[in-house]
């Protein structure tokens, strides 16, 4: 259940990148996100009306849009992975044949499937220390202002499980790596 897509780089072969399930409905959800930002620009120019227009600022508005962004970043990247657009430093890979850049991808995948790991653990380090206190009680982490919502405990949470992700596709792209070894 794989499909294959095409990105148009100028000058070059297209290169075939191999899209997962996963990777497809990322891309899909990717869509919304991209509202998010669209309606974290709205906060924005309502705050500004409501603060310099009518001098009546609201307690809500910067950290919506905090939120709303950090919620957007942290999404993507996975995105970026899934559509396989992530920067890339190509000095040596344009330089070497195509057999030895299909090892660099492997070694490529490998590492990121290293670091998503260790990214995962001192996630979940963040996600624990702002969802419970040292005693074990359900305490969410607040922004501390006169609104005081628990999104930095829900940045945290959601960051990572989007590393969770990442770290299962980089997997699914070593797999699929392999065998085409």
């Amino acid at each position: 259940m794989t499909e294959e897509s095409h990105i148009d780089i100028p000058g070059e072969e297209e290169p075939v990148v191999h899209m997962t399930v996963l990777d497809r409905l990322i891309a899909n959800i990717g869509k919304i996100f991209s509202f998010l930002f669209l309606f974290s620009g709205v906060v924005i120019v309502f705050e500004v009306v409501a603060r310099y227009v009518f001098g009546s600022p609201t307690i809500w508005g910067h950290e919506t849009t905090t939120l709303l962004c950090a919620l957007c970043f942290a999404f993507g990247g996975s995105y970026c992975l899934a559509k396989d657009s992530h920067i890339r430093i190509v000095v040596v890979y344009d330089k070497v044949p195509p057999r030895v850049r299909r090892y660099l991808e492997i070694f490529n995948t490998a590492v990121g499937l290293a670091w998503g790991g260790f990214l995962v653990w001192a996630g979940w380090t963040l996600v624990k220390k702002s969802w419970f206190t040292p005693q074990g009680a359900l305490h969410l982490e607040t922004t501390g202002s006169a609104w005081n919502p628990p999104f930095p405990a829900w940045i945290k949470l959601f960051l990572f499980v989007m590393l969770i992700v990442m770290t299962i596709q980089f997997l699914l792209k070593l797999i699929h790596q392999l065998r085409l070894r």
